[in-house]
């Protein structure tokens, strides 16, 4: 049976950098937001977003689905999981994550410390991390890579981006409490290559 590595913490921390990094299987939990037009997505009422969809709050994903692609990687090997597009807000396909035999994998997204609770109830968790960094490099990194994406018109970004990093210390102190261990990327690269191989 495979076991989960999971990469929590703020957008733009790094996460999917350092999931490369690893060279291990990704499963990217950001692929599974909910669709544009969903109505059971949470919708921001205050400020000068109001009124937008609010990406940033796990009601907009979908963490039964994520817990069950998870336990089928582990369990089997192979899961089916979608592909979303972020700049147009929806699913646009799906396909097969298989692991290959890998004994580890990696399971990255801004909900991934959601998982953490059920992957370890189970079994399954072979470690999990918070990647974070100073609130201004995070800032900047996520603002630049959502700019050159598109996901969202600039001055939601901007505007989205500033709460974000207001946001952030009391974000990776609640995702702490869930139990990932609070990592720069770097720190994280070195403890999951010390990681003991699941048999």
């Amino acid at each position: 049976m495979a076991r989960v590595i999971v990469l929590a913490g703020p957008s733009g921390a790094g996460k999917s950098r350092l999931a490369e990094r690893t060279g291990l299987p990704v499963l990217r939990l950001d692929d599974f937001y909910k669709s544009a037009g969903d109505p059971s997505l949470p919708v921001i009422t205050e400020g000068a977003n109001a009124g937008v969809v609010d990406w940033d709050d796990p009601a907009s994903w979908l963490l039964e689905d994520a817990v069950a692609a998870l336990a089928a990687l582990c369990e089997v090997g192979r899961a089916e999981v979608p592909v979303y597009d972020i700049a147009h807000d929806g699913r646009c396909g799906s396909q097969v994550l298989d692991l290959e035999g890998a004994p580890l994998f990696v399971a990255e997204g801004i909900f991934a410390h959601h998982v953490v609770e059920s992957c370890r109830a189970a079994g399954l968790l072979a470690a999990a991390y918070c990647v974070r960094q100073h609130p201004m490099i995070t800032f900047w990194r996520r603002l630049t890579r959502d700019l050159r994406e598109h996901r969202k018109a600039p001055l939601v970004l901007l505007r989205r981006g500033i709460v974000l990093m207001r946001e952030q210390r009391e974000l990776v102190a609640e995702i702490v409490a869930t139990g990932c261990e609070p990592v720069s990327p770097d720190e994280a690269a070195r403890f999951i290559e010390w990681l003991p191989v699941p048999r």
